[in-house]
């Protein structure tokens, strides 16, 4: 079983840090009103979510000018399924306890491949945004229990948008499955689409409480 360490631990920062100065309650209580998916939901872009003070503060200090989407991610989980990274930074803000599962970019092989073993697992508390930097590899968040979880999701402007035509320049353009998004995923995961099969060994789960 997987070792679960808080994002307050030391060792996060490596991939992120917690964000503090902005106030996320008004975020939360939109979230909160979303109705639970089956599965897991990913939206980009959220108009209600766009329009509050804290997201403007995300476009304005956070990304330092540059416009953003605010979205969410909510659902059940308890699999890795896949590893994903951008060009930037995300944001996560958790309106439950939820757990990462995340892993570092540099390690992914010149053949565009990740042993999982290397994921590790942390926990955001309830309330509290972290900044997932641009190397840090991630994917759906994890529920700790049965209410599943809900996350705020900020990135840059048009990340995860439709992907018109897949550009044939380089080796990595193989994995890009979105705008501003490059995917590789396990055998087992389901992800289905002609995403790229990368992830070698176990695709890591994590056990929910009761």
């Amino acid at each position: 079983m997987i070792a679960i360490k808080m994002v307050t631990d030391p060792c996060f920062a490596a991939y992120g840090k917690v964000v503090e100065g902005i106030d996320n309650s008004e975020l939360l209580q939109l979230l909160e009103k979303m109705p639970m998916p089956n599965g897991v939901e990913y939206v980009p872009g959220i108009e209600a979510f766009e329009n509050t003070v804290a997201a403007k503060q995300y476009s304005d200090a956070f990304y330092g000018g540059m416009p953003v989407q605010v979205g969410m991610c909510i659902g059940y989980n308890q699999k890795l399924n896949a590893v994903e990274y951008h060009r930037d930074s995300e944001v996560n803000i958790a309106l439950y306890d939820m757990i990462l599962l995340i892993g570092k970019q540099q390690d992914i092989t010149s053949d565009f491949h990740y042993d999982t073993s290397k994921i590790e697992a942390f926990c955001i508390p309830a309330g509290t945004a972290v900044e997932l930097y641009a190397t840090t590899l991630h994917y759906a968040p994890c529920n700790v229990d049965s209410k599943g979880f809900k996350a705020i999701v900020v990135l840059p402007k048009g990340t995860n948008g439709e992907l018109k035509q897949r550009p044939e320049v380089t080796k990595e353009d193989r994995l890009l499955t979105a705008v501003n998004k490059w995917l590789i995923a396990h055998k087992d995961g389901g992800v289905g689409g002609d995403a790229f099969i990368g992830l070698d060994g176990e695709n890591i789960q994590v056990s929910v409480r009761s």
